[in-house]
């Protein structure tokens, strides 16, 4: 009775309602101009175009002297000057619900996983929401045991705290993002797959995340060869996922995978709407979306839980200067930095572990684990400054105690790290063995 009556709604909600109607103008590239419209729409919203091939679901980008600027969810094929448009009350919204849970849906919210019909719940989110008031938010939580071994010691994850990884393609990414998803125990996982490879799609979904990873996850997908629309609003959709389930007293985890192409389609669809390029090619709407996305995930208020969230920023030759990079280790509360070195030496995941920060640090630690972080890294940091030497043969044992220990730990270390996506390792056994490295190495510990 309860399904019944959920697809009874649904269907009610999908009836378009029509107010005034318009006619497509003109159409060049990705964007569409209608005349007729300039009173009733404004930036955002959502219009119909009836194309020969049927009909189009489209939203308002611009407005100027020419007319309505259209932008499509699909494509323009077979639409014609002429055409009617008419406004819609459209799908800006989701309905989420407990019954999402092992589902994956597009962005619009509707099923792609081929398991029938979805469930709505009753309450309506929109999708593009404003972060909550600064004020109104909790403090970060406590340390989440990601069972990574290099997170949980050097760039420790804290309930609630929004955190970067950076790398170039195939460093390890998303490979990355799978183990945290497997590994770590929140209530509600939240995969935003944006502009992934169709061929990866069901890859991730399977052999990554895997049957238990998925039976408590929500995975909204938006492939690369999708108009920039769906692309932007896969993201919004699976931030709107994980806000219901926090306001429901749920910790959640929040993977976007990847915020670059989240950007790139905000450029597609800037310069499509007349903006002018600035950096990289990117318009200035492209910067002011990042932190709109970004600030929606993080510590609860009152009784609901929090958002962890992990954003992977794809960096063009591994260049950490690049804009998009730049602006979102700006906003975000630490960064994951994958080295392609690192990754071809067979270490995975493949965590630059002095380029890399938690801001959460030192509070997250214990005292103890603060310690024997802060005397792994400073070794690291030696070796790292010695590194050229001590391969060309410039550097003669015994000259130096702490580079001598500082050797000795390297391989110790890169052993440690080193972890499979199926391994997992809980932080107290993790910080043990830490221990037990630096006493090989001949590292005393201050307390």
């Amino acid at each position: 009775m309860h399904t019944a009556f959920s697809e009874l709604s649904s269907l009610a909600r999908g009836i378009e309602r029509t107010s005034i109607g318009g006619q497509v103008a003109s159409a060049l590239g990705l964007s569409l101009v209608v005349r007729g419209l300039e009173r009733t729409l404004g930036i955002g919203d959502h219009c119909t175009v009836q194309g020969a091939n049927g009909p189009v679901l489209a939203e308002v980008v611009g407005i100027d002297d020419a007319g309505t600027r259209l932008l499509p969810f699909g494509t323009w094929d077979g639409v014609r000057t002429g055409d009617a448009v008419t406004v819609t009350h459209a799908a800006t919204e989701v309905r989420p619900d407990a019954a999402w849970l092992g589902r994956v849906v597009d962005a619009l919210g509707k099923p792609v996983d081929g398991r029938g019909h979805l469930p709505e719940g009753a309450t309506a989110r929109p999708v593009r929401a404003a972060p909550p008031p600064a004020f109104d938010r909790r403090q970060v939580g406590p340390r989440l045991d990601t069972q990574l071994k290099v997170m949980d010691s050097f760039v420790p994850l804290c309930r609630g705290q929004r955190m970067g990884v950076f790398a170039g393609s195939g460093v390890g990414k998303s490979t990355m993002m799978a183990m945290l998803a497997r590994h770590a125990q929140p209530e509600v996982i939240v995969v935003g797959l944006v502009g992934e490879r169709g061929r990866e799609v069901q890859d991730f979904i399977r052999d990554d995340l895997g049957e238990e990873g998925l039976a408590r996850s929500v995975v909204v997908v938006s492939t690369g060869d999708q108009p920039p629309l769906m692309r932007r609003q896969a993201a919004w959709t699976a931030t709107a996922v994980a806000e219901h389930f926090r306001d429901e007293g749920k910790q959640v985890l929040l993977l976007l995978d990847s915020v670059t192409r989240f950007a790139m389609a905000q450029r597609e669809i800037g310069l499509a709407g007349g903006e002018p390029p600035t950096s990289k090619g990117y318009p200035p709407t492209t910067f002011a979306e990042l932190p709109r996305l970004m600030e929606r995930s993080g510590p609860g208020k009152g009784t609901a839980g929090d958002i962890t969230a992990l954003y992977t920023v794809l960096m063009d030759g591994d260049d950490m200067d690049d804009p998009v990079a730049d602006a979102v280790r700006g906003i975000l509360d630490g960064h994951v930095i994958l080295d392609r070195r690192i990754a071809e030496r067979g270490r995975f995941p493949a965590v630059d572990i002095l380029r890399s920060l938690s801001r959460m640090l030192p509070d997250c630690h214990g005292p103890e684990e603060y310690a024997l972080y802060r005397a792994a890294r400073q070794a690291a940091a030696r070796y790292a400054d010695m590194e050229e030497l001590i391969r060309i043969g410039a550097y003669r044992k015994g000259s130096d105690p702490e580079v001598d220990a500082a050797i000795r730990l390297a391989p110790l270390l890169d052993t440690l790290l080193g972890q499979t996506k199926r391994d997992a390792m809980p932080s107290g056994e993790t910080f043990a063995r830490l221990a037990a490295c630096l006493d090989e190495a001949g590292i005393k510990v201050q307390g």
